[in-house]
């Protein structure tokens, strides 16, 4: 078992237990507001590409409209509070996410990556990332791609470690939550050039960290 493996189970297993009083009341303020089906589980991939089932609780009003126009004030809540993300702590203790990583995206953008950005899923995707305490959904899709694999080149125990700490500043400035005029983020079609200042370097670490 991995180091990283070991940090993943040591803080999720007593975490469930501590927050299971908050996983409870969330599920029921979500049957109560949103109605049947308190979890959302959608197909993602994982390791090297592989499917596995993600869990979060519901943010939206079932329906087959635009994103922004389900996406109730209780859903906006949820997700700049990160409270919809909890559920996730089953996928890492499954295995099929580690607490830090690239986040697992959907499976049609698969083929739409470049190869460098492929090689985000050459690690278990995470809870929280590089990407998502350098910016989140205020970054462009090449921007949160070049951040991914510059987590993937650098990847150690300690940076992780740092990216937990900062996730939870992060999640208490509750910034970035959305692209401008989105639920969350535009679909990813695909990209041309990266920009030159996110080619292989990371940002300052004295940069702002956002939701």
């Amino acid at each position: 078992m991995t180091a990283k493996r070991l940090l993943d189970l040591a803080l999720v297993v007593p975490g469930l237990l501590a927050l299971s009083p908050v996983l409870l009341a969330v599920a029921l303020a979500v049957r109560l507001r949103l109605g049947p089906g308190v979890l959302f589980c959608q197909e993602r991939p994982g390791l090297h590409g592989r499917p596995f089932h993600i869990l979060k609780f519901r943010t939206m009003l079932p329906g087959h409209g635009p994103d922004a126009e389900r996406l109730t004030a209780f859903g906006r809540f949820l997700r700049s509070t990160s409270l919809d993300e909890l559920p996730e702590l089953f996928n890492v203790l499954a295995g099929d996410m580690s607490l830090v990583g690239p986040r697992p995206l959907l499976m049609q953008y698969l083929p739409r990556y470049t190869p460098e950005q492929a090689r985000r899923h050459e690690v278990l995707p995470g809870i929280t990332g590089w990407a998502q305490v350098n910016g989140r959904n205020a970054l462009t899709w090449e921007e949160k791609f070049a951040l991914d694999v510059w987590y993937v080149d650098h990847r150690s125990l300690w940076l992780d470690i740092t990216i937990l700490w900062r996730t939870l500043l992060a999640v208490l400035r509750r910034e970035g939550i959305s692209a401008a005029g989105e639920a969350t983020m535009p679909e990813f079609m695909g990209t041309g050039c990266l920009r030159p200042e996110f080619m292989g370097t990371p940002p300052a670490h004295g940069a702002k960290p956002h939701d």
